[in-house]
């Protein structure tokens, strides 16, 4: 008998948690090894659970899925990670995809689409929801602007200047260190090619970056 797929889910919500496990309970060949409800936890708990493929939850309070892709990924490249969400806004999907995800699936996904997804990413098959294939075609015809280079803190970070908070407030509000802060504001200046962090606000408000 083969082994089975080891899977672990990561989501912030247990209603979620409890929903996918349940599908994956269905399968004789694949096991649950754990969950995680936060970014920080998945990338804290992967090395314990030795999953082969993991549900990827984007938008958690406590370290987002991007992040944990990343993190995840530079300690073992392996690990197939398929994304799980409600999002998939230019401002989520690239950056998902460039931090090395397998797969991109909605949370409006079928059982069995997540199911055969799991499969098709353990055998190194990638599997992308239709909508967001479209956005990366589309994504493919069109011109870089600089904003395109910013991570998704370095656009929280952005956001937060361009609402005129200093580097303290932004600290406080995003659980990091000044220093951290002064790095980031320091890489969009640089990447937006602007001189100072008025300029920055400046150009967040003419490109409509951030709605109100």
């Amino acid at each position: 008998m083969a082994d089975k797929i080891k899977v672990m889910i990561v989501d912030d919500h247990d209603m979620v948690r409890k929903g996918l496990k349940a599908y994956l309970a269905t399968e004789d060949t694949i096991e649950l090894v754990g969950e995680a409800s936060s970014g920080h936890q998945a990338v804290r708990r992967f090395e314990d659970l030795h999953p082969d493929v993991i549900l990827m939850d984007l938008i958690m309070e406590e370290g987002n899925g991007i992040e944990a892709t990343q993190q995840i990924l530079a300690k073992d490249p392996a690990k197939k990670i398929i994304i799980l969400t409600s999002f998939y806004d230019d401002e989520q999907v690239f950056p998902a995809i460039e931090a090395g995800a397998m797969s991109y699936l909605l949370k409006t996904a079928s059982s069995e689409e997540i199911i055969q997804a799991i499969y098709k990413a353990h055998a190194g098959k990638p599997v992308i929801d239709g909508k967001v294939a479209q956005k990366l075609i589309t994504g493919l015809h069109k011109t870089p602007q600089p904003v395109d280079q910013l991570t998704t803190r370095e656009r929280e970070v952005l956001k937060l200047i361009a609402e005129g908070r200093s580097n303290a407030e932004i600290a406080k509000l995003l659980f990091i260190g000044i220093k951290t802060v002064k790095t980031h504001v320091s890489s969009i200046l640089s990447k937006l090619g602007v001189a100072d962090r008025t300029q920055a606000a400046v150009y967040a408000y003419q490109n409509h970056l951030f709605s109100k």
